[in-house]
């Protein structure tokens, strides 16, 4: 801890925390919020056979996390500019706390779960779905630590580590399940999410300047006093204006566009790849969840990181039309081809392309909407994510329309965003040969 007391007069002020704490902290917010992606999707087919769930209410239960998650990227992740990381974080995760304790508390209550019990467990799965926004909220979170030249690996870190929780939590589900039941497994996540957030509250501190203020300091001498103890970037005043300035460009637009395929795309087959293995092709939920988790969606997040790399090599542009493509050869396959060992290819190939394709779009991010690069940031992340709500029920309908043939013919909807994608990637290397 740093204290200091300067001329008569001036307050003392105390500081602590590190750039290292801050980047661990700040990941382990994410991580344990992030994993509400994967609240229902591992037990789906628990759901569904108790509430006797038609393919669009299922769609829409596996779904609702990610929308809370999603429209709250945006408000949260510019509440932090005037807050810090800290109170914004455990507000998204005492909410999500809330939604995990109503869903045990219905599953130890109710002897079997009923129709009529699907409003509240989904009103439960919004707020659970809460701490899915943390990924807003950890980014300037651990961005106001570091200097600018290790803001690529630092957010690297941050990003791959806790892109990895829907993922796990997906794997290990449903041996929970089958070592607990259903409500004990629920219960334990519980216990986890609150010792997380404890934990996250017991050694979590805010960048430098986020502190001096809370000790009275005012813009000024807070950002002079932070600035000579190695802070150097600062939150900018007009948040809300860069989220305007962003939006009156149609650039912006087509990012949105591109973002919603791939990372909603993403949180939308996290969930419903379980349901579709274990309903399509008949198999258990241990193995539907090795597939989904560890065939889809962990290795969709460790992608994402190469993704970067090659996007530094050759251009978001490139990198985002060869991600594309590769989401549409495994949409196409999934969509027409009905046997497992080619579906299993489908998937890995889909998984590959989304995490490529998460890694591209915000390499142009910056490149395009140079003079409101955190609200365009905030639209992106923000209203791109919110594929991951409006998919699943889609899904889920064509299941309702097509009996046993809808979960392959679904991914024809990949098909068609996924030759927008293209295009509209196509579009930005237009652009960007232009630009040269």
């Amino acid at each position: 801890m740093d204290t200091a007391e300067e001329m008569t007069g001036t307050p003392t002020y105390r500081l602590s925390g590190s750039p290292m704490g801050g980047l661990v902290m700040g990941t382990w917010g994410f991580f344990i919020g992030f994993a509400a992606v994967a609240l229902y999707g591992p037990a789906a087919k628990f759901f569904q056979s108790q509430m006797h769930l038609s393919g669009l209410a299922l769609g829409l239960l596996v779904a609702a996390p990610q929308l809370t998650g999603s429209l709250l990227r945006i408000p949260f992740g510019a509440w932090v500019d005037r807050a810090g990381g800290r109170l914004p974080m455990l507000s998204l995760l005492a909410l999500s706390l809330v939604g995990m304790w109503g869903l045990v508390f219905v599953l130890f209550t109710a002897k079997s779960l009923s129709a009529s019990a699907y409003p509240i467990v989904l009103i439960f799965g919004f707020l659970s779905g809460c701490g899915v926004a943390s990924f807003s909220v950890g980014i300037p979170q651990v961005s106001y630590w570091f200097l600018q030249k290790r803001q690529g690996t630092a957010l690297g870190t941050y990003g791959g580590l806790g892109n990895l929780a829907p993922g796990l939590f997906t794997l290990i589900l449903p041996y929970a399940i089958g070592a607990w039941g259903l409500g004990g497994s629920y219960f334990a996540w519980f216990g986890f999410l609150l010792a997380g957030t404890a934990i996250y509250a017991l050694f979590t501190r805010d960048a430098y300047v986020f502190q001096l203020r809370r000790q009275g300091f005012d813009e000024e001498a807070s950002a002079r006093i932070a600035r000579e103890k190695g802070q150097e970037l600062f939150p900018k005043k007009a948040v809300w204006q860069a989220i305007i300035t962003a939006a009156e460009d149609t650039r912006t637009w087509g990012l949105v566009a591109l973002y919603f395929v791939s990372f909603g795309g993403f949180l939308a087959l996290t969930v419903w790849f379980p349901v579709y293995w274990a309903n399509a092709f008949h198999l258990d939920i241990k193995t539907a969840g090795i597939l989904g988790g560890l065939g889809f969606s962990l290795l969709a997040a460790i992608v994402r990181v190469f993704g970067g790399m090659l996007a530094e090599r050759i251009g978001g542009e490139r990198t985002a039309v060869i991600a594309f493509f590769g989401v549409l050869g495994g949409a196409l396959i999934l969509t027409f081809v009905h046997a497992f060992y080619p579906a299993l290819g489908g998937e890995l190939l889909i998984a590959v392309g989304m995490g490529i394709g998460n890694a591209a779009v915000f390499k142009m991010v910056p490149k395009y909407v140079p003079n409101a690069v955190g609200g365009a940031a905030g639209l992106v992340g923000g209203l791109g994510a919110t594929g991951g709500f409006i998919l699943p029920p889609f899904l889920g309908a064509v299941v309702d329309a097509l009996g046993g043939q809808g979960y392959a013919g679904g991914f024809f909807a990949y098909v068609v965003l996924a030759v927008m994608a293209i295009g509209i990637s196509i579009y930005f290397g237009v652009l960007d040969a232009r630009r040269k």
